[in-house]
């Protein structure tokens, strides 16, 4: 695995906009800073002519100890599951050492015209198994 490129992993600091009253990041900060690292990785992926979209059919967030302003958080996309037509992610939001948050994000492909459901590309399938944990 040594030979697969690296781009899962990315930083942000968290900023005053994402603080609630308590002090403590709001809620969907949390779905915001997974999305970004995500677009970070997905970028990545190889180019394809008439590749489908991928929309976001389901967001789960699990908050373990909440951030607040001027952390430092380390994001980790890895891939839980592979589809036919879609792709599980899991995005680790990491204080230091500690785990302080997980964002599931599953995105699925869709044709672009019309949007119903359609296969993932073998090449980004192919793809995506490096990442697969």
């Amino acid at each position: 695995m040594e030979d697969v490129e690296r781009v899962e992993t990315s930083e942000v600091r968290i900023p005053y906009r994402d603080i609630d009253p308590d002090g403590r990041m709001r809620a969907a900060a949390y779905v915001d800073h997974a999305e970004m690292a995500l677009a970070h990785f997905w970028r990545y992926r190889p180019p394809l002519e008439d590749e489908p979209l991928f929309v976001t059919s389901k967001v789960e967030c699990r908050i373990f100890q909440p951030l607040c302003l001027d952390d430092k958080v380390r994001m980790v996309v890895t891939i839980d599951k592979i589809g036919g037509k879609s792709i599980g992610f899991n995005v680790s939001m990491e204080r230091g050492s500690t785990t302080a948050a997980e964002v599931e994000l599953v995105r699925t492909a869709v044709e672009r015209d019309g949007g119903e459901p359609t296969g993932l590309p073998e090449d980004t399938r192919d793809w995506l198994y490096s990442y697969l944990r």
